[in-house]
């Protein structure tokens, strides 16, 4: 990955336009006052020692020299470092429904995408614990594994869809007991589980997972998406959208299921909060977390980018040292051997 630490400089870059218009009007006021003298081309070959094109190289060399000191001034920067660090935290894993019912819109814009909206503000309110995301609907699948890499976290959380999962209904209690099969790598230790999803739990007991998982030190905390009154499962199809019948052709109403989460939450130890279109307070489930035991473990940790100023400002002074290097009269070698030449006879042979 390529940066510039202090873009701001680049300004610096109008001042070479300035120069570049000092420069041609000087020496256009040049041109005239040769003219008043005579005929230029006369003037120039009484001068042979003043060269008229080498001011314009060391004026380029010069600018050249300018661009690359901004350059330096701004810092490139390449890369990253990663090097080994310690932190200390709360292992967080969150369960994420992607069941067709999550389409539904009883809250705006859908179940799933106010859901996904909060996974990403809880990701926000985390300091140096780590997260997971398992996606469940009729089977659940490990989309996350633990990782402080927040940036990567909201990336994934961007893609997760209802089409994540082949197999459809709503698993609850597979998806807490996957989350403790691949998330509990020290049972002694409290972890934060945070179920979300619509409560419409038709696959398995997922009480009994939770109280599982409590055993096995997760405080499980849930979030309910949706409505009492519910609304339509949207099946999107090209440019149209038709809703989720039953067997006798009626439209299939998803409603939220308060009961079952707050059961979960109580059996894990944890909160229920409900979100049914308004923004909820997540404070009530993030202090609890918070004062959770919290454990030092090993990670990798970006440090800063590496500097490479060094460069562009040695390719400065080379370049001013050659226009130190170069005079503003001629070479009167070169110059010697250009009027050898120039009064050498057409028809002179070696």
């Amino acid at each position: 990955m390529f940066a510039w630490e202090n873009r701001y400089f680049f300004w610096g870059l109008t001042l070479f336009v300035i120069f570049l218009i000092v420069f041609l009007i000087q020496k256009r006021s040049w041109r005239k006052k040769i003219d008043k003298f005579g005929e230029a081309h006369l003037i120039f070959e009484l001068a042979e020692d003043l060269s008229f094109s080498k001011p314009n190289i060391k004026f380029f060399l010069i600018s050249l020299s300018f661009i690359f000191i901004i350059l330096t001034l701004a810092n490139p920067l390449i890369g990253t470092k990663l090097i080994e660090g310690k932190r200390k935290g709360i292992d967080v894993v969150i369960l994420l429904d992607v069941s067709n019912s999550m389409r539904a819109e009883d809250i705006k814009p859908n179940r799933l995408e106010r859901a996904k909206q909060m996974v990403m503000k809880l990701i926000d309110k985390l300091v140096n614990d780590r997260i997971g995301i398992i996606v469940f609907a009729g089977e659940p699948y490990v989309q996350l594994p633990l990782t402080t890499d927040y940036s990567a976290a909201k990336l994934f959380t961007s893609y997760i869809d209802t089409d994540l999962v082949p197999t459809q209904g709503t698993a609850i209690g597979s998806a807490i007991e996957l989350a403790v099969q691949n998330f509990n790598f020290e049972p002694k230790r409290k972890k934060a589980m945070i179920v979300i999803t619509d409560g419409e739990n038709h696959e398995d007991d997922a009480v009994a997972a939770a109280e599982f998982a409590a055993k096995n030190n997760f405080i499980i905390h849930t979030i309910g998406m949706g409505t009492l009154t519910g609304g339509p499962i949207p099946l999107y199809h090209g440019s149209t959208n038709e809703f989720l019948k039953d067997n006798e052709g009626k439209v299939v109403t998803s409603r939220l299921d308060p009961v079952m989460l707050e059961k979960i939450a109580a059996v894990g130890g944890g909160e229920f909060v409900l979100n049914s279109g308004i923004d909820p307070d997540l404070s009530v489930i993030l202090d609890k977390i918070s004062k959770m035991e919290k454990k030092e473990y090993e990670t990798k940790i970006f440090s800063n980018f590496e500097s490479l100023y060094q460069y562009p400002l040695l390719i400065a002074l080379l370049i001013l040292f050659v226009e130190v290097l170069i005079s503003e009269r001629k070479n009167k070698y070169l110059n010697s051997l250009s009027n050898f030449l120039q009064k050498r006879p057409k028809n002179y042979e070696r």
